[in-house]
């Protein structure tokens, strides 16, 4: 009789729970029982485990064999429990000490020759690791920088089984083939990331890469009026809805705001690493994401894509996968009406809910969302009607695609008008450049966070109406046109509380100590539309 016992860890969304996983060894009829609440990649788990450990030049032990996976209660998938398995049964049949495994996390799953290869979530696998006291972590070599990201923790990157054996047994350590970059999960996906396409089959891309290689915002011709919303956006980290025909330019907009925000700060990283690991969309080489992402699906892309699910234990969707960054819906009314409605809670709580048979997932979904449409089918509704051949109907019909407490949800709505001739040619001037205008949001957002020091928030759209209204109080009067809106009817109270949000951003960015009647007055006509007088602030040149 034999035992041993190992360690991993289930990834249950982005939260991982250790599993113990325990080999036993009796007397008997050889056999290989798999307990735990496994799912069917993990009940094949054996068969890999045993190809792999025979081929490592280990001897497989014809005995009774259970492997159990505790806590029983929790579900588990996936082959990342390969590593764990194959080192607790060897453990069992003493061909390594038992004490040497009993406190390690192995993640990893093995291939029939004993190869190590990479699995998703190694990053919140190893998050969940240290948070629960361990210290030691085995991971497959091409994933060891992802691991080393988690301070207080020593990370052994190894390329096979065999390998691992040496280093616990100390014996000399065999060489192994460099494994190929083409066998990682993530560096298929990573290749097919490009702007504008995205979670209608999954894929999220890391906005920003190589500063050189950004889209610049001086590209842009004209829209003055959108500019200046892109950049309040950006300061404030408010929801934009841009409408306009199209060729204006909205999608250059929503392509170039993600090289505007700040860089990532180091907890902001991790957390949008540990979801990109979790969907496998790491790009080779950069373990660590700084950069806030861009994420932009498909008008076909379903419920599921979008706020997560799939079979099992939901996956992260499209809205996680602009945790810290940028969602970009183009064409949104073509998107299904329900798939927008159900943006509606992860835009007010910052997180998403997702239900399923196999359980329930909380997954991180704090974005920013730009909307674009088009007036009308066929974009000519508003160019004085010329061209337009939708009846009213159709206008209607289409419009009313983006509900109304969707709508209520977005600080700003801008209408982005035709490009002008003049723009188009250049004779309008060129407009300032990505590295100007991120050095002015980089700035508001600096008397923000400074401002909102202590209560857990760092930007203006995170802030309470209720704080909004008593503990930063704008100027005298400064209210009173915002006041007579609400009183009108043109305004809900979700609308007043995001006017003042959209005027404290305002004034961050002209340097002010707090909002005057000028940038209420500012935040109605980037909310309204409707003029309101005298631009100041970001844009008013």
């Amino acid at each position: 009789m034999g035992f041993a016992r190992a360690c991993s860890v289930a990834l249950v969304g982005v939260e991982g729970v250790v599993v113990e996983v325990q080999a036993d060894l009796e007397a008997g009829v050889a056999a290989f029982t798999l307990v735990g609440l496994p799912d069917k990649s993990l009940v094949e788990s054996r068969d890999r485990v045993r190809a792999a450990v025979t081929n490592s030049g280990a001897e497989w032990p014809q005995k009774k064999l259970t492997v159990g996976l505790s806590p029983a209660s929790v579900p588990k998938s996936g082959s990342g429990f390969d590593l764990a398995v194959a080192c607790a049964v060897l453990g069992a049949a003493e061909r390594i000490d038992p004490a040497s495994i009993a406190d390690v996390v192995m993640i990893g799953e093995l291939g029939l020759d004993g190869r190590v290869r990479p699995v998703r979530g190694v990053l919140p696998a190893v998050l969940a690791a240290a948070e629960a006291g361990y210290r030691q972590v085995v991971v497959p070599e091409q994933t060891a920088g992802e691991a080393a990201l988690v301070p207080g923790v020593s990370v052994l990157g190894v390329r096979s089984l065999r390998q691992l054996i040496a280093v616990l047994c100390e014996e000399p350590v065999p060489d192994e083939p460099e494994p190929h970059e083409e066998g990682r999960p993530d560096t298929m996906l990573a290749g097919l990331m490009v702007p504008g396409e995205g979670v209608g089959t999954g894929l999220a891309r890391n906005a920003g890469h190589g500063e050189g290689s950004a889209p610049d915002l001086a590209d842009v011709a004209g829209q003055p009026l959108a500019r200046m919303a892109l950049e309040v956006a950006a300061a404030g980290g408010h929801h934009l809805l841009l409408s306009g025909p199209p060729g204006a330019g909205k999608t250059m907009l929503a392509e170039r705001l993600p090289a505007i925000l700040p860089p990532l700060t180091r907890q902001e990283s991790l957390e949008v690493t540990a979801v990109h690991s979790v969907a496998g969309i790491l790009p080779p080489g950069e373990p660590l994401v700084a950069r806030p992402p861009y994420c932009a699906p498909h008008h076909s892309a379903t419920m599921q894509s979008l706020v997560g699910g799939g079979n099992g234990l939901p996956r992260p969707g499209a809205v996680s996968l602009a945790h810290r960054g940028v969602l970009f819906l183009d064409e949104a009314p073509e998107f299904s009406v329900r798939v927008l409605d159900a943006l509606r809670q992860p835009l007010e709580s910052g997180h998403v809910v997702v239900a399923r048979s196999a359980g329930v997932v909380r997954l991180p979904a704090r974005f920013q969302m730009v909307l674009a449409a088009n007036p009308c089918p066929c974009g000519r509704h508003r160019l004085n009607g010329e061209g337009c051949e939708c009846s009213s109907a159709t206008v209607r019909r289409y419009q009313s695609r983006l509900s109304g407490p969707l709508l209520d949800r977005l600080d700003l709505r801008v209408t982005v008008a035709p490009v002008r001739r003049e723009d188009l040619i250049g004779q309008g001037g060129r407009g300032e450049s990505t590295a100007l205008v991120a050095a002015r949001v980089r700035e508001a957002r600096a008397r923000a966070a400074k401002r909102l020091a202590g209560t857990g928030r760092s930007t203006n759209s995170e802030v309470s109406g209720h704080e909004l209204r008593t503990g930063l109080a704008a100027a005298p009067g400064a209210l009173a046109e915002a006041e007579r809106d609400l009183a009108r009817g043109m305004l809900t109270a979700r609308g007043l509380d995001r006017v003042l949000r959209v005027a404290w951003t305002v004034a961050d960015l002209r340097g002010a100590e707090r909002p005057e009647a000028s940038d209420v007055a500012q935040a109605l006509e980037l909310r309204t539309g409707v003029p309101r007088g005298a631009r100041t602030g970001a844009g008013a040149s």
